[in-house]
């Protein structure tokens, strides 16, 4: 296993697929929002905005609108689309530490190491839990910090143009 495949693989894409859709959730029951429109609420590069929009219709998460009051909509409740399904087609496998089948796989043969290779297929599956019981709504009814167990949760402002660490690659199977 390479240093790069221990890092959370969410691209610049995934990102920005993850930002559209939430917006598109803020504003679900206003109807359809022009591209121009969401690019310039998230900061996103309008060209590059639209060919994921085109991967998210044909993925079925969204739809076009034509005419005057046309641009894109969510095709079902932000509390019904689950962060897993968009980092999934824009990504692939939701993988922090290498594919869950490959671990289990090292885990069985690399004696010496297997406590360790648990480890990280603990923390993938996770990780994994966590992106299948977020959906976009959670992150729109609630957008501050998540508390850790025992902790008092605590906002903090947002800084402007913040990249969110996990962030790396330039697309699938990077």
């Amino acid at each position: 296993m390479g240093k790069s495949e221990s890092l959370m693989k969410i691209s610049q894409k995934g990102l920005y697929a993850l930002q559209a859709m939430m917006m598109l959730a803020r504003h679900h029951h206003q109807g359809a929002i022009k591209i121009r429109d969401i690019a310039y609420e998230e900061d996103l590069p309008e060209k590059f905005l639209e060919l994921i929009l085109l991967e998210l219709k044909n993925a079925r998460m969204v739809e076009s609108v034509r005419g005057a009051k046309g641009g894109y909509q969510l095709r079902r409740e932000p509390g019904e689309i689950r962060l897993s399904e968009i980092i999934r087609l824009i990504d692939g496998p939701l993988a922090p530490f290498g594919d869950a089948e490959q671990l289990r796989v090292l885990i069985g043969r690399d004696l010496p190491h297997r406590a360790l290779y648990q480890v990280f297929l603990d923390v993938r599956d996770a990780a994994a839990k966590i992106l299948e019981h977020t959906t976009l709504a959670d992150l729109i009814v609630d957008p501050g910090p998540r508390a850790s167990k025992g902790s008092k949760r605590q906002r903090t402002p947002k800084k402007a143009g913040s990249v969110l660490p996990m962030v790396v690659g330039g697309g699938k199977g990077e």
